[in-house]
């Protein structure tokens, strides 16, 4: 088993340099000078000691949470979860919004790191990008070799504990809702591609599809930003492409509520003419007009579950932690009247 002592010599530092960078201590090193000890670290596949690490990192009580955009409802209650748990623990939350930018999700990994914060919690949706992920796969590790802690929010091939809101089946509910009411011609109103939340959901709504013996063909389905407007620019395309349409499943409440606008000033009503029906169940669901049928997720609780993962005491393995879905049955959706 390789010690401190062979890290040193292979990275070309002094002993003390190797147990202030793997113990997280908050004395100063250069980026170099780090990356050349975790590189030796890995190849050696030493081990930390974890009462060295405990006592250097007694210091650290701050927790970097990354997100999409907190100004996003989902992110918001999220986030509100979070910062729960973080306040009765006594931390500290630094919140960066990556708005779906990858790079710069990777930024904030090193600039997180380079604070010596407690724990980072990545809380937004998992990417189709494999380079993506092997590179923040890397940086994660190099964190987590210092005795940082991870967790993720979502569908991610990344290290660290997870908390895994029930997307596929929430799609799956809310499509058989859909379906069993009696709707041939649906529209879907989808977020970006690239990321799994939209897979998942999706793979939900077309296995619902497939037992109600209904199709949900691609020219169907209109991929917009995961907001209010993207929801507003799906909805109009697809109505322009199909005016058959009788119900619009969107993929979020935000992008449903962007449905309903376009709706009411082509003067169709809802759900006289189409029902519309959203996912997530965020706050203003119910304040509405009509009231939202959507998917409720326990958005504070996931939240509060994935920073508790992170402050606990590590595990040898990485946990996973499912959050179920519930169909919230509301005014918005009815059978097809045409």
């Amino acid at each position: 088993m390789a010690t401190l002592a062979d890290v040193a010599r292979k990275a070309g530092v002094s002993a003390a340099t190797v147990s202030r960078i793997v113990n997280g201590s908050p004395k100063i090193v250069s980026e170099e000078l780090r990356e050349r000890v975790l590189r030796a670290v890995q190849e050696l596949q030493y081990v930390p000691n974890a009462h060295a690490q405990l006592l250097a990192r007694s210091h650290r009580t701050t927790v970097g949470v990354i997100v999409h955009d907190v100004s996003d409802p989902y992110f918001a209650e999220i986030t509100r979860g979070l910062q729960r748990v973080a306040s009765e623990q006594g931390r500290l939350v630094i919140i960066c919004n990556s708005y779906r930018d990858p790079d710069r999700e990777l930024e904030y990994v090193e600039l997180l790191r380079a604070h010596q914060v407690e724990a980072i919690i990545l809380a937004g949706s998992g990417y189709h990008d494999p380079a993506f992920t092997k590179s923040l796969n890397a940086k994660l590790s190099a964190y987590m070799a210092t005795g940082g802690r991870v967790s993720v929010v979502g569908r991610h091939k990344l290290a660290g504990d997870a908390v895994m809101p029930a997307n596929e089946e929430g799609g799956y509910l809310i499509g058989a809702a859909v379906f069993a009411a009696g709707h041939k011609h649906v529209g879907v109103v989808a977020a970006p591609r690239q990321l799994t939340t939209t897979t998942d959901r999706l793979a939900g709504l077309r296995r619902a599809a497939r037992e109600h013996r209904r199709s949900l063909p691609s020219k169907r389905i209109a991929y917009a930003e995961f907001d209010r407007d993207g929801g507003a620019v799906a909805t109009a395309a697809l109505l322009d492409a199909d005016p058959r349409l009788t119900a619009i499943i969107a993929l979020n409440d935000s992008m449903a509520i962007g449905a309903l606008s376009v709706l009411r000033d082509r003067g169709l009503s809802v759900p006289g003419d189409v029902s519309v029906v959203g996912f997530d169940d965020m706050p203003i669901a119910r304040d509405v007009t009509p009231p939202l049928t959507t998917v409720r997720l326990p958005l504070v609780e996931i939240g509060a579950r994935a920073i508790t993962l992170a402050l606990d005491t590590p595990h040898p393995s990485p946990r996973v932690e499912e959050v179920a879905a519930k169909i919230i049955h509301r005014d918005s959706l009815s059978t097809p009247h045409n």
